[in-house]
């Protein structure tokens, strides 16, 4: 009498093949990021610049959680101001195969509106926000370097870079497929081209001075740029 064999049930106790952890200077596709990243015990900010991994040291508070905070409160009171904008603080945003950036902080245009990027099926941003922040730790990161390549090579209108060792804020506006810094005007004051009314008092900034950093800004969402940018937003709305 031949008696049947039982089929073999799967061990629960069965190590699965292990995915290698994330390190700073791997080189890996996107995909093979994500599958990293998602695969992390426990999720910390990781950049993918130009097919090399980035994983962010702990954050000091003067040097970067301070002016972070400083410049999360002047675009949030642009975006509360300007229907048809949001405002992202630390998304991942995929732009290319090689390049999955975590900015610290974003402004976009809804796609509906005109605006570059999209929100995908599992909600993160694809494509080229119009304004990108970075707080740096100085000239030499990689902000301002491989990174900054990256965000002009796909698309990204305008970008700011605060460098915290040289108390220096650049932004850059895309002109002709490359980055040229944007001048103060008289007063001191730098204007976005890409987000009418969205105005800094750069000097005020460094000092430390939010109130006059507000104020000029006020002046922006006040200004007929702004008014005339949320009246051709509204027209877009389907």
């Amino acid at each position: 009498m031949v008696t049947q064999k039982q089929p073999q049930q799967p061990d629960i106790n069965q190590t699965p093949a292990l995915i290698p952890h994330l390190e700073s200077g791997d080189r890996l596709s996107r995909y093979e990021f994500e599958r990293r990243y998602q695969a992390m015990p426990k999720h910390k900010k990781a950049e993918l610049i130009e097919g090399v991994v980035y994983l962010a040291s702990p954050l000091r508070f003067q040097s970067h959680a301070e002016p972070h905070g400083k410049i999360v409160i002047w675009l949030g009171t642009y975006q509360i101001s300007t229907p048809g904008i949001k405002l992202g603080i630390e998304p991942t945003v995929r732009l290319d195969q090689d390049n999955e950036p975590q900015p610290d902080a974003v402004l976009l245009i809804e796609p509906s509106l005109g605006g570059k990027s999209r929100l995908t099926t599992d909600d993160y941003i694809e494509g080229a926000p119009e304004l990108v922040i970075e707080i740096a730790a100085s000239s030499a990161a990689y902000d301002l370097h491989d990174k900054k390549k990256a965000y002009r090579r796909n698309g990204i209108q305008e970008y700011i870079v605060w460098q915290m060792l040289e108390n220096r804020l650049d932004w850059f506006a895309l002109n002709e497929s490359e980055y040229v810094p944007l001048e103060p005007n008289a007063e001191g004051i730098l204007q976005s081209q890409v987000m009418p009314g969205l105005w800094l008092a750069v000097s005020a900034l460094m000092a430390g001075d939010m109130s006059q950093v507000m104020a000029v800004l006020q002046a922006g969402l006040n200004s007929p740029e702004h008014i005339e940018f949320i009246t051709r937003l509204a027209s877009n709305i389907v």
